[in-house]
């Protein structure tokens, strides 16, 4: 078991159970990549076992803080069935939901989402990638179903000198598949290198699989595809911003609603489903726009309510302006401008810039959804930028609400970096 020694002063994250060790803080000590190692202060004391990661700026992730605890199949197991067990705490009106929230559920570099029969996971870290296996056998075991598909395609993965790894890792079982699926290892064991069950590996017919899936959520169903799009295929955390906002459309009574950077028409068709009269969606990926299309069809509204825009959502948003065009619902719920908080002055010039400009557009007594992703830009900091917008654009706002992430993406007390999303709902004040 390799040591890992920190820098005099630097485990005081870790005394406040912070899972991260950024390569800055460590003194001595080296390890593979993926390995456990055993994380100690400057001058000795436990302080955590950890994955390592050779060549990412965080070097090491914190699986548990207790000494007497075996980092072996059984923890991530467990620590599985506690992920999934926390979930029934929830009151989530879907069949789409995640299940593992990477740090939050003391799981590192994991996400698992799952959308009805099918479990979508990404491993992101080197710790995650060594115990895959053990991982994905876990998955199906705890949660009945044989449909897994991995969506290890972000970019963290290159800091982790890691490749990007899509396809199903588990699926029905194929005549040419083995009968008896691989057992898991003993209690205590490591992480098998390159075991095979009758779900994981190359016999898998991965052509005859589906990705595509359709989900219940609250009183609307929604398309996509585990294999296409943005993280696992859709943005399960805007669930509950999503059933909001269709609740001011019903007690508002939207009559022109614009969606901007739109994805697969989420907020689109919960407008519809609030009674809004109209629609423009806007987002600059064809297939988005062609699946937002769809989803609205799936819902059986009239496309006649809706106006896709396949085009860029600052332009379209300067263009409304000179053409003095106004609506009285606007959403903005825009990519991730800032991963890192070395970011967050350029992301705040772009988030002020379309705030600016849907405030401007927004009819006096309009509803603004305007949201950030980005891990670098705090609530504060966001609140901030949208205040500067408003004063920009010669408007003021009521703060109705201050919304987050679903609530399984949870956050935790010795981890806020995992309030990612927050947004605010904002009402233009009809008068200057």
């Amino acid at each position: 078991m390799n040591i890992i020694r920190l820098k005099d002063g630097k485990e005081r994250s870790l005394l406040r159970r912070h899972p991260w060790v950024f390569s800055g803080a460590i003194a001595s000590g080296d390890g593979d990549s993926g390995e456990t190692v055993r994380i100690e202060s400057h001058a000795g004391q436990f302080l955590g076992w950890a994955a390592f990661s050779p060549m990412s700026k965080i070097r090491a992730r914190v699986w548990s803080f207790n000494e007497a605890q075996p980092i072996d199949a059984s923890f991530f197991i467990a620590r599985i069935a506690q992920a999934i067990i926390a979930r029934s705490l929830f009151d989530i009106k879907s069949d789409g939901l995640r299940l593992i929230h990477g740090e939050s559920d003391g799981l590192p570099g994991l996400v698992v989402d799952r959308y009805g029969d099918t479990l979508v996971a990404q491993f992101s870290s080197c710790g995650t990638e060594k115990w895959k296996s053990v991982i994905v056998d876990a998955l199906l075991a705890q949660t009945g179903l044989t449909r897994l598909y991995e969506r290890s395609d972000a970019s963290v993965r290159t800091l982790e000198g890691l490749p990007e790894a899509t396809g199903w890792l588990a699926g029905s079982v194929a005549p040419t598949l083995p009968a008896a699926r691989g057992s898991l290892p003993p209690e205590g064991a490591g992480a098998p290198a390159a075991r095979q069950s009758r779900f994981c590996g190359p016999g898998l017919d991965s052509a005859a699989l589906d990705t595509a899936v359709v989900i219940t959520e609250h009183d609307w169903t929604l398309s996509l595809d585990v294999a296409e799009g943005h993280k696992t295929g859709f943005y399960l955390d805007q669930r509950d911003s999503r059933q909001k906002f269709a609740a001011y459309a019903r007690r508002l009574g939207f009559k022109d609603v614009l969606n901007c950077y739109c994805y697969t028409g989420g907020f689109t068709v919960a407008a519809l489903a609030g009674g809004a009269q109209h629609v423009t969606s806007i987002d600059s990926s064809g297939p988005a726009i062609e699946r937002a299309k769809a989803n609205v069809a799936l819902n059986g509204f009239d496309a006649g309510r809706t106006t896709m825009l396949d085009a860029d959502v600052n332009a379209s948003l300067r263009q409304y302006l000179k053409d003095g065009r106004t609506f009285d619902a606007i959403v903005l719920d825009p990519p991730k401008f800032a991963p890192t908080v070395t970011h967050a002055e350029r992301a705040a010039r772009a988030y002020k810039d379309i705030n600016r400009l849907a405030l401007s557009i927004l009819a006096p007594g309009g509803v603004l959804f305007t949201y950030s992703c980005s891990g670098g830009i705090s609530a504060d900091l966001f609140h901030k930028i949208v205040a500067s917008a408003g004063i920009d654009a010669g408007v003021d706002a009521f703060i109705c609400e201050r919304m987050g992430g679903a609530p399984d993406h949870p956050m935790t007390v010795a981890f806020p970096e995992g309030e990612y999303l927050k947004g605010l709902v904002l009402v233009k004040r009809p008068w200057n």
